[in-house]
């Protein structure tokens, strides 16, 4: 089975002070389809630079990414959207809804983009799964921030990614709430065999992930 992401010798260097800094430095693994990926690591470690790379959202100094089996980094800017448009979702610790929109609105907000006919039956099947079907005539000032974070993964996971990017997305949440966002996104992770990569610094919730890559200044360790 080919891999649905693989990096390799990936790298990351800035400038700082005139001096360079190097965050990333000769970075290799592969992920399999349906896997559950954890990146763990400490605040500087490099962990949201790594998958920002691995998302083609910056671009590495060094080495690249193959994407379902593409070599994003051969790709412009646009392409490389375009890209992500078609193979992946993302959910962020900072929910990244849109304000004006109400919980459904925000779902159906990718569907209509990617010119889906049924947009609203999806996006109502969406938030249903996520315990949310009472819930999506609100806007995101009136949910909580778990709730919110639920339409996030909604909005994520109703396109059929292949793969969902997630980066400390338990980050602004309480425990109770954190763990069951994380079981909600294995649950679907499983039930539509999207891979996870999923950023965090929390070890029992990556134990709950199928596999842990471990970072220390911005090498991966054991």
């Amino acid at each position: 089975m080919a891999s649905i992401l693989q990096a390799k010798r990936l790298g990351k260097q800035v400038e700082s002070g005139g001096q360079p800094l190097i965050i990333l430095h000769d970075v290799n693994f592969a992920v399999e389809p349906g896997d559950s990926l954890a990146i763990l690591g400490a605040s500087g470690s490099g962990k949201s630079t790594l998958l920002g790379l691995l998302a083609g959202l910056d671009v590495p100094s060094s080495g690249t990414v193959f994407l379902d089996g593409i070599d994003i980094f051969s790709f412009d800017e646009d392409e490389r959207a375009r890209l992500r448009g078609r193979l992946a979702g993302f959910v962020f610790q900072s929910f990244q809804l849109l304000p004006a929109l109400t919980a459904l609105e925000n779902v159906m907000l990718p569907l209509e983009l990617h010119g889906v006919s049924d947009s609203r039956e999806r996006a109502t099947d969406a938030l249903q799964r996520v315990g949310l079907a009472k819930r999506q005539s609100h806007l995101p000032k009136h949910l909580s921030g778990g709730e919110q974070q639920r339409v996030a993964m909604a909005r994520a996971f109703v396109v059929g990614p292949k793969i969902l990017f997630a980066d400390e997305p338990t980050g602004n949440l309480d425990a109770a709430t954190g763990g069951h966002i994380i079981d909600l996104m294995l649950e679907l992770n499983g039930v539509q065999g999207t891979t996870l990569i999923l950023v965090t610094h929390d070890e029992v919730l990556a134990q709950q992930c199928g596999r842990q890559l471990h970072l220390a200044a911005g090498r991966i360790v054991p």
